[in-house]
């Protein structure tokens, strides 16, 4: 006997409510990933805030007014800083295009003096071309040489056979001594030279690097005023087999002097293990997040802090430097992190740069020769490499009021007549 027609459109409706039911159930997210999977909980961002409207940060903000910031000026409203380069007489030419694009869109404005250093005496000519390219001031400085060679505790045949086993992991410039004495001195020493003992403020400025926007305030003054203690332009993630006990060897520290901590720090965009799983498990803990230092605008005074000379202390009788590969981006990172107010980093957002293969472009008519919101111009792999969604999730987006405030003055004002 056949069933009336009500019920058979009844089973059916039932039917397709239980495989739908069913169809749900098993696309939801319910499985747990695991390390190394692709696709961790933390999705990138959905919009690269550098495609916003960029304004400048908020005031007060010191600007040439008349002579202020001349050259030869003994009153200038120029502070105690000063622009920074390690640098070899072979990179010259490198180092003048990142003089020139600098000069061209910030210093000539107000001449802050330049400093070279170097481990080798700098030749006239070096002098000669880089004094040409600038009205401000040069010094030409020599690494002492007790800051540059290798500590003597560290074992050299133990060093070269753990290069060996870095280089197997793909670790760029194991076998390179000059890059391993490069990271230390650049950790924990540079500022220790006896000429630069009584400067505060320094702009670290590399060989072949570009800069993209005029910028019409005086950074150092920025930093001075807004209480500011450390300035980056792009936030990524480091080589893991390079650092890998780094973090162990910053928990045995933090272990005697957990005291030091300060109470609105960074642990969290430093021990993250959602959005790169792969990175914490292979560095013991750590995200491997780190601000990329061939750019920062940084207080010297931080550095010379009894925390951070206590943790230098530690890490460089550890024997990483050597032993592994530790650059002073992670090490400068990890202590920005733990040791200082988060509050007090400063993502120079408006300051378009690049150090192949990375860029930090921003979206403003002061901008010219990058595309605003592009991280890099290398294979798309390498967008994954970007931390800053990290950075935006745990310590935030300081420009996102500033650059709503810029927007909607834009939109008021109206196009120019």
């Amino acid at each position: 006997m056949a069933m009336p027609k009500p019920i058979r459109l009844l089973a059916a409706a039932t039917m397709a409510l239980f495989l739908f039911l069913v169809i749900q159930i098993m696309r939801s997210p319910t499985t747990v990933k695991l390390p190394g999977s692709n696709d961790g909980k933390v999705e990138d961002m959905a919009r690269d805030p550098n495609l916003d409207d960029t304004g400048e940060p908020p005031e007060p903000l010191w600007r040439v007014s008349g002579h202020n910031y001349d050259p030869d000026n003994p009153d200038s409203d120029r502070i105690n800083a000063t622009l920074l380069s390690l640098v070899r007489n072979k990179e010259l030419s490198q180092l003048v295009q990142s003089m020139q694009d600098l000069e061209r869109t910030w210093n000539h404005k107000f001449n802050y003096p330049w400093t070279f250093i170097n481990d080798e005496p700098f030749t006239a000519e070096f002098k000669q071309v880089t004094q040409a390219n600038t009205k401000a001031a040069c010094n030409y400085l020599l690494i002492p040489k007790e800051h540059w060679e290798i500590p003597s505790w560290i074992n050299q045949d133990l060093m070269h056979e753990s290069a060996n086993i870095l280089e197997e992991q793909d670790v760029q410039y194991a076998h390179m001594q000059s890059y391993h004495q490069m990271c230390r001195w650049n950790s924990g020493l540079f500022y220790k030279h006896p000429d630069l003992l009584d400067t505060q403020y320094y702009w670290r400025v590399e060989p072949n690097v570009h800069f993209f926007c005029d910028v019409d305030y005086d950074v150092f003054r920025y930093m001075h005023d807004h209480n500011k203690t450390y300035g980056f332009t792009v936030n990524l993630y480091d080589s893991p087999q390079s650092i890998a006990t780094l973090w162990p060897e910053t928990i045995k520290f933090l272990a005697a002097n957990n005291h030091l901590l300060a109470e609105n720090n960074a642990m969290n965009w430093l021990t993250d293990k959602e959005r790169r799983p792969e990175h914490n498990h292979k560095a013991n803990g750590y995200s491997t997040c780190h601000f990329w230092s061939n750019f920062e605008i940084a207080d010297m005074n931080f550095w010379r802090s009894p925390a951070y000379e206590a943790y230098f202390e530690h890490l460089d009788r550890a024997g990483g430097f050597f032993y592994e590969r530790w650059g002073d981006a992670p090490v400068h990172s990890i202590a920005l992190g733990l040791f200082e107010d988060k509050s007090k980093i400063h993502w120079f957002k408006d300051i378009g740069y690049q150090h192949i293969p990375f860029f930090n472009c921003p979206n403003s008519p002061k901008c010219k020769g990058c595309v605003k919101g592009r991280f890099t111009d290398g294979e798309a792999w390498l967008n994954k490499e970007d931390c800053r969604p990290n950075w935006f999730k745990f310590v935030g987006n300081e420009w996102s009021a500033a650059d709503s405030m810029s927007e909607a003055a834009a939109i008021a004002t109206g196009p120019a007549s």
